[in-house]
């Protein structure tokens, strides 16, 4: 439902200072969406982004892999007011299909009843809107403007514009770096000395394809669902794009038999596919093109601290915690960030130091079980979906849930449609595996469940979920 913004968020404190601007470098998902939230707080604010104007600039291919926006990011959004006007943009998707190398489909759903989804995006239309709204709320986007680094002394930003070559320094109240996996701001923190940092690059690339759409923009596969073909080593997914397309995504090795080493042309793709995806590749006609002309991506982990420097500079978002995209959770993550950083602002008011050090306390632990577990989800989705025991497993998850929705809460439901933090999610999650091992191991039906033994188990292991 749609709030005023200038009802919903009422100052909670002094707001003396309000003349020095706070600058956010990097107009992505994140940068955008925190901006419309401090303007609609009273907060002047500027956002420099490296890249051209994407709304008057064609995308470079290749580079707008489908979003599934979930609970956490819908939350921010609404908070900001924006939900409502995103239900146009958006294809809820109800489960996963499998597709078998022979063509068979297997539906999985994600939650415990169609209330339960995730919603298809595409980051384009995302971006665009967010940046729409932004502009609307008063906030300033500079484009072309290449961050160079931070004077660590006064906290000021340099930039350079790539077209002309101008140099500025911007002097703010504070500089927040909401500038993704590559943040430049990062880059100069790691130059103080101060940053611990690491970096774990994935030996999987990805390319995008597109599944075309049939006549009238009639969807060709079913709409509302993630559609996964896996086959152990590598994987195929599609989502459903509004026009009937849906954006495609191969996930593969960067070496080996099977990889993007010796997948080196298109042709040499159409023939992998036949094999490997012969359901799909009829509903390719640009395979060949596409896998050509489109880059092959990389995934990276990045894990630092601190996320902050003196009250000055505060890293957010992808900036400070970049994760493989394999929980559905790297944007629902960062919009969950600037959720969490409003509502310490909202509680104690612009005092900037202690303002970003428990920022960094509240998120860390969080961000960090969700890089965790979305490495986790990878093997999954590429080796387990199709394994009938994982599948039995899903269903008993299900049952359990029903009959203790209060203790056992399946570990994709606590991280997809609750706000249960990550890191509660991920030890719970491992706590309810060796509860399903224990009940399911021995058995090959639903009906051979022993309750006694799971209702020991779970009230012997699991508090419930509310009380945490």
């Amino acid at each position: 439902m749609s709030r005023d913004p200038a009802a919903s968020h009422a100052p909670v404190h002094d707001r003396q200072n309000r003349s020095r601007t706070i600058t956010l470098v990097g107009a992505g998902l994140t940068g955008p969406l925190l901006a419309i939230s401090l303007a609609q707080r009273g907060f002047p604010v500027q956002i420099f982004e490296r890249r051209p104007d994407m709304r008057r600039t064609r995308a470079s291919a290749g580079r707008s892999i489908n979003l599934a926006v979930s609970t956490r990011g819908i939350h921010a959004l609404r908070q900001a007011s924006l939900w409502d006007q995103m239900s146009r943009i958006i294809i809820p998707m109800k489960g996963r299909m499998m597709h078998s190398r022979t063509g068979e489909l297997t539906f999985q759903p994600y939650g415990k009843n169609d209330a339960e989804v995730i919603n298809s995006i595409s980051r384009a239309d995302l971006n665009v809107a967010l940046m729409n709204a932004a502009e609307a709320q008063g906030v300033t986007i500079h484009f072309g403007e290449r961050c160079t680094g931070i004077d660590w002394t006064t906290g000021a930003a340099r930039f350079r514009n790539d077209e002309t070559g101008r140099e500025t320094t911007v002097n703010s109240e504070v500089v927040i770096g909401t500038d993704g996996s590559a943040s430049a701001i990062r880059q100069d923190m790691k130059k103080l000395g101060r940053l611990h940092f690491s970096q774990e690059h994935l030996d999987y690339g990805y390319k995008e394809l597109t599944i075309a759409a049939g006549p009238g923009g009639k969807h060709l596969l079913e709409p509302n669902a993630l559609h996964i073909w896996p086959r152990g080593a590598y994987m195929l997914i599609a989502l459903p794009n509004i026009d009937g397309t849906f954006a495609c995504i191969l996930f593969l090795p960067f070496e080996g038999p099977e990889s993007f080493a010796n997948l080196d042309t298109g042709e040499k793709a159409a023939h992998f596919f036949a094999e490997r995806f012969a359901d799909a590749l009829p509903l390719m006609p640009q395979l060949r093109e596409n896998y050509s002309g489109n880059p092959t991506g990389s995934m990276v982990t990045v894990k630092c601290a601190p996320w902050q420097m003196d009250g000055k500079v505060l890293l957010l978002g992808d900036s400070a915690h970049a994760i493989v995209p394999f929980f559905g959770q790297g944007m629902n993550c960062a919009f969950e960030d600037c959720t969490v950083f409003l509502e310490l602002l909202d509680g104690h008011g612009p005092n900037w130091a202690k303002l970003f050090q428990e920022f960094e306390q509240a998120r860390k632990p969080n961000t960090d079980a969700i890089a965790d577990m979305a490495l986790e989800n990878f093997i999954e989705m590429r080796d387990r979906v199709a394994d009938p025991r994982f599948l039995f497993r899903k269903k008993a998850e299900l049952a359990l849930e029903a009959k203790y929705p209060r203790h056992f809460v399946p570990k994709y439901a606590m991280v997809t449609f609750h706000r249960v933090p990550y890191s509660v999610a991920f030890s719970r999650g491992k706590i309810q595996d060796r509860l399903l091992a224990a009940l399911c191991d021995p058995i090959s039906r639903i009906e051979d469940l022993d309750w006694k033994k799971a209702d020991h188990l779970i009230h012997r292991d699991l508090i419930p979920l509310e009380t945490l």
